[in-house]
């Protein structure tokens, strides 16, 4: 998550990314089709972050009027069935007679519809109502076909409910969140257009030609008992982590470059000897990236091929670079294991089972995605810690070799780019609180019947804060191994960094000018961020290297 990401309806633009609502991101070129089947990660990140189209398959809705057909039939039953002629929660054991039980749905997602706080970002919310699409697809949950079809049509119109950043404890499901979500299907609550302005629900849909829907039994509940909203954030967390944990390593080898180390510790059969994979990826990675530097051949002695300084070896943030990117990298691919069980998960309460019961479960619980998130919060913190710790290195003479103090042109007179590493400094600060786990708390709601939750929803939106941290961090190192650079070999012309590095030098430059006196700072870090966030400083140098990084 980044700033481009905005609950204003705008987003980030990643290299070939399709653009919002182009029907080239479904598969073949379509909409996306939904079917009974797990939606993939690729999938979600293009419906909920690029505006992609979807359509319903034929299985699921089949699926769905199936499921559908055992609801009514439990309707008229004179055995209460919870969920479907009951009230809920603390007050199940409550009998609903048939004549109120359109009203008992209301009444729920009105009473639900509570959040609070900051407007959620758009790509949540989309995220959020797809993954509850994709379940009601499953047709384990009883709802009527038109439901889901009309979820799908506002996800379609670009109608997107505005939803507080409180009121989900990532237990009984994102209620809060997905309770508004339910509102506008109604035809009631708040929501943005697809050009961001705030519009009433039933205006909204009108203006979309989608009629509101009137729930039925045992749908309210199927709208709002999923973990929908914080495996949204995980998937679309997982994609832009993958991006900024390469763009760690290239900040990394612009680092080791830039201060005159050694490449020596990134070789093969180092790091097999300690064969973690992230670990490896990462190595090779930061090899290729600084594969033939002229900067790091320079340093080297004829006789011996070693290097000239005395120092027997590079600080660890230097040296360990690959150990922790490729940590992070495993917890990654643990994050995105959870969320692969997720995507292919039928989460409701009661659920409707394939042999035509009806069952009360815990499956809504959030645990699963509320302690990977809260773990990819802590991998965050480390890698960007790491960061700063390569930053403030180039801006101390006594450990910068050669280069002037702060890497200011006049120290003294100009103060370089001390003040942006105390940005840097302060962001680590807070990405370190946020690394606190939020899904060790729980606190009782509902009378004591929902007596343990999993705060998922919460480590989710701080997992975002500290990927847009992260990103940010990374920007700074970069343009400050990019300054000192410059500084070595007086600028691209007479460059002497590696080819990959060099090209990316060449994209920063076309938006940030070289070193000299001091100029307002805030704008060239603005820009450094902007160019992390969107892909650019990776594609070329993966453009340089005629092949991908891992």
């Amino acid at each position: 998550m980044t700033a481009e990401h905005t609950a204003q309806g705008t987003t980030g633009t990643l290299p070939s990314a399709p653009a919002p609502g182009s029907a080239t991101a479904g598969r073949g070129g379509g909409p996306i089709r939904i079917g009974t089947g797990p939606l993939t990660p690729a999938e979600v990140v293009a419906i909920a972050r690029y505006g992609a189209q979807v359509e319903l398959d034929g299985d699921a809705l089949e699926a769905m009027a199936a499921s559908r057909r055992v609801v009514d039939q439990l309707a008229g039953d004179t055995t209460p069935h919870y969920g479907v002629s009951t009230g809920f929660g603390a007050l199940a054991t409550k009998h609903i007679p048939p004549a109120q039980r359109t009203q008992l749905q209301r009444s729920l997602i009105r009473s639900h519809a509570a959040s609070s706080g900051a407007e959620v970002d758009r790509e949540v919310v989309r995220g959020l109502m797809l993954g509850r699409l994709s379940t009601m697809a499953t047709g384990r949950t009883g709802v009527r076909p038109v439901v889901a079809e009309t979820y799908a049509a506002m996800l379609n119109a670009g109608i997107t409910p505005v939803i507080g950043e409180y009121g989900s404890l990532g237990c009984s499901g994102d209620l809060a969140p997905l309770s508004h979500v339910a509102l506008a299907l109604m035809g009631e609550g708040t929501v943005r257009t697809p050009d961001g302005s705030a519009a009433s629900a039933a205006e909204a849909l009108a203006a979309a030609g989608i009629a509101p829907v009137e729930l039925r039994e045992k749908e309210g509940l199927a709208l709002i008992n999923g973990t929908d909203g914080m495996l949204g954030m995980l998937v679309l967390a997982a994609d832009d982590l993958h991006r900024l944990l390469k763009t760690a390593d290239l900040a990394a080898a612009m680092s080791v470059e830039g201060l005159l180390c050694t490449d020596a510790v990134f070789a093969a059969d180092l790091h097999e000897l300690r064969p973690h994979p992230g670990q490896r990826d990462s190595a090779a990675n930061i090899r290729a990236l600084l594969k033939d530097s002229g900067l790091i051949a320079a340093e080297l002695t004829a006789e011996t091929g070693r290097h000239r300084f005395t120092r027997v070896q590079d600080a660890y943030s230097l040296r360990c670079a690959p150990q922790v990117h490729g940590a992070a990298r495993a917890t990654l691919a643990h994050g995105n294991s959870v969320a692969g069980i997720e995507l292919g998960s039928a989460i409701d309460n009661p659920v409707i089972t394939p042999d035509g019961r009806i069952e009360s479960n815990g499956n809504f619980h959030g645990a699963p995605v509320g302690y990977v998130l809260d773990f990819l919060a802590i991998a965050v913190a480390d890698v960007a810690s790491m960061s700063e710790r390569r930053t403030d290195r180039f801006l101390d003479k006594a450990r910068n070799h050669g280069l002037n103090a702060f890497l200011a042109d006049d120290p003294g007179v100009d103060s370089g780019h001390m003040i942006a590493q105390y940005t840097q400094a302060g962001i680590v600060s807070e990405l370190k609180r946020l690394a606190n786990p939020a899904s060790v708390d729980s606190i009782p709601s509902s009378a004591m019947q929902e007596d343990h939750v999993s705060m998922g929803w919460a480590a989710g939106l701080k997992l975002r804060r500290s990927l847009d941290g992260l990103t940010r961090v990374l920007a700074i190192e970069i343009l400050t191994a990019a300054r000192a650079l410059d500084l070595r070999d007086g600028g691209l012309v007479t460059a002497r960094s590696s080819e990959a590095i060099t090209a990316v030098r060449r994209v920063l430059r076309r938006d940030i000018e070289g070193p000299g006196t001091d100029r307002y700072l805030a704008p060239e870090i603005e820009a450094a961020r902007v160019l992390v966030d969107n892909g650019a400083l990776i594609a070329a140098a993966e453009e340089a290297l005629r092949t991908g990084l891992l």
